[in-house]
C-alpha cells in the first residue's frame, strides 16, 4: 500500500461518520457514527438540478476551498451550503454556495442560521460536565438518584452511560411517528412537525418500547440526552437550554446560537430546509423541535460552532479532567467510537474532534484539532440524497481540515 493511498483511505474513514448525518439528512437517528454505505440513498424525483442553482464564492484566494464548496451544490445536490475555517481564533476562510430559499432564489445570508441537530449534544454534554466539576452531578451516579422511577432499570444506568450511548434505552426517533420517509413522511408533515412534546412525554414514549440491551452495550439513542436535560434541570432548577445559554452561549458571545423549546421558527437570517418528496422538495424550515431538546433542538451558525469547538477543546469551558472524560471513547456498534457528546476523527492531519447532526432539511458538521488550533464547520440543506452528496461533502471537509495541499495530493473517492 502506498503512502498516498493510505492517507486517502484514512481521511475517508475519518469523515464517514460525519458525512453520514449530512448525506442522509433525515431525523436525529441518522447522526450516529455510521458509514455512508450502511444507509444507501437515492435521488429524489422532481428535485431541482444542482448546477441550476446560483453560487457565491468567498473573497479568499483559496480556490481549492471555493471549488470544493461549490461542488456540494453543483454535484452534491444541496440547496445551500455554508462553511468556515478558523485558526487560532481568527477566521481564515468562509464561503457559501447555493440559495437560501428555492422559492425566491435568495442567496445564503452572511452568518446564516441552520438547525444543527445532534451537534446540540456537545453543548448539553459540556453543561453536564461543568456540573460534574461543581459536584452537582456524578458521572457514575445512577439515573435513579436524580430521576427516581422515571426510567426502568434506572439504578443500573449511569449519567456516563447516557452521555456515551451505552444505556441500552430505546431511541425515541426510531418510533414510527418520527419517520420522514414514505407514508410516514406525510404524517410527519401534516402532524408530527407541529407537535409539542414535554421531556417526560418523550421518555414515556421511549420506555414503552423494550430496551435494545442491558446497560453497557453501545446503541445510539436520542432518549439519553432528553434524560440528561431532565437531570440538568433537577440539579440546577433551570432548564437545560437556560443553562446552555448562561454557561456557554453568553460567555462565548455566540450571538447566532439559540436553543429553542417549541418555537418552530429559525430566528435571524437563515437557510430554508427541505424534505425530499416524490413531487419535489417540501419546505420544512418551520418545525417544532420540542421532542429533541438537548438531543438536537439547537440552531447556530458555522462561525459560532467553530468558536464553540475552539473554546471547548482549548480548555475554556471545561477543566482538564472533565475534558479528558469527554474525550474518552467507547466502541460503537458500527466500528466507530463515541465519547461524552464528542467523537474523535483520526485524519491524515492528526486527530480532529467534534460531532455531526441532522434534522429534516438540515445537516451540520463541526470539527477541530485537539489543541483548539484549527476548526472547520459545515452546514447544508440537502436536496437529493445521492452518493455524490457524501463525496462532495467529504472533499470539502478534507480540504477544510487538512488544507488544500492534502486534499489535492490524495483526492477522496466515493465513501465506502
Amino acid at each position: 500500500m502506498t503512502v498516498g493511498t493510505s492517507r486517502s483511505r484514512l481521511r475517508r474513514t475519518a469523515v464517514r461518520a460525519a458525512i453520514a448525518a449530512l448525506a442522509a439528512a433525515g431525523l436525529l437517528g441518522t447522526v450516529a457514527p455510521t458509514a455512508l454505505a450502511a444507509a444507501p440513498v437515492t435521488a429524489v424525483a422532481g428535485a431541482p438540478a444542482g448546477p441550476a442553482l446560483p453560487a457565491t464564492e468567498s473573497s479568499t484566494p483559496d480556490g481549492a476551498l471555493d471549488g470544493a464548496l461549490r461542488a456540494v451544490v453543483a454535484e452534491g445536490g444541496a440547496a445551500a451550503v455554508q462553511a468556515e475555517v478558523r485558526e487560532d481564533g481568527r477566521r481564515v476562510w468562509r464561503g457559501a454556495a447555493g440559495v437560501a430559499d428555492l422559492r425566491t432564489g435568495a442567496p445564503v445570508p452572511d452568518e446564516a442560521r441552520f438547525r444543527i441537530g445532534s451537534v446540540t449534544k456537545t453543548f448539553a454534554a459540556t453543561v453536564v460536565l461543568q456540573l460534574v466539576a461543581e459536584g452537582k452531578v456524578g458521572l457514575d451516579t445512577p439515573v435513579e438518584r436524580y430521576l427516581p422511577g422515571v426510567v426502568p432499570n434506572g439504578a443500573a444506568i449511569t449519567v456516563r452511560r447516557l452521555l456515551n450511548h451505552t444505556s441500552g434505552l430505546y431511541n425515541f426517533t426510531d418510533d414510527a411517528r418520527f419517520g420522514t420517509e414514505g407514508a410516514a413522511a406525510d404524517r410527519w408533515l401534516r402532524v408530527g412537525r407541529w407537535t409539542t412534546y414535554r421531556p417526560q412525554d418523550v421518555v414515556a414514549l421511549a420506555t414503552a418500547h423494550p430496551p435494545y440491551s442491558e446497560p453497557g452495550a453501545w446503541h445510539y439513542s436520542n432518549t439519553n440526552y432528553v434524560l440528561l436535560g431532565m437531570i440538568v434541570q433537577r440539579a440546577t432548577g433551570h432548564t437545560w437550554a437556560d443553562e446552555v445559554e448562561r454557561r456557554v452561549i453568553r460567555p462565548l458571545g455566540l450571538h447566532g446560537t439559540s436553543m429553542p423549546d417549541s418555537s418552530p421558527f429559525v430566528p435571524g437570517p437563515h437557510a430554508h430546509g427541505y424534505l425530499p418528496r416524490p413531487g419535489g422538495p417540501v419546505d420544512v424550515t418551520l418545525q417544532n423541535p420540542s421532542a429533541f431538546g438537548p438531543a438536537g433542538a439547537g440552531i447556530s451558525t458555522t462561525a459560532d460552532l467553530a468558536r464553540f469547538n475552539a473554546a471547548l477543546l482549548g480548555g475554556r469551558l471545561l477543566g482538564p479532567a472533565e475534558l479528558a472524560e469527554m474525550k474518552r471513547q467507547v466502541a460503537a456498534d458500527n466500528g466507530g467510537t463515541y465519547g461524552l457528546g464528542l467523537v474523535r476523527y483520526p485524519t491524515a492531519c492528526g486527530e480532529f474532534w467534534g460531532l455531526s447532526g441532522g434534522l429534516p432539511g438540515y445537516g451540520t458538521i463541526v470539527l477541530g484539532d485537539a489543541a483548539g488550533h484549527r476548526q472547520a464547520a459545515v452546514s447544508i440543506t440537502p436536496l437529493d440524497l445521492t452518493e455524490a452528496t457524501g463525496r462532495t461533502l467529504q472533499a470539502l471537509i478534507d480540504t477544510a481540515t487538512c488544507g488544500s495541499a492534502a486534499a489535492t495530493a490524495a483526492p477522496a473517492g466515493p465513501a465506502r
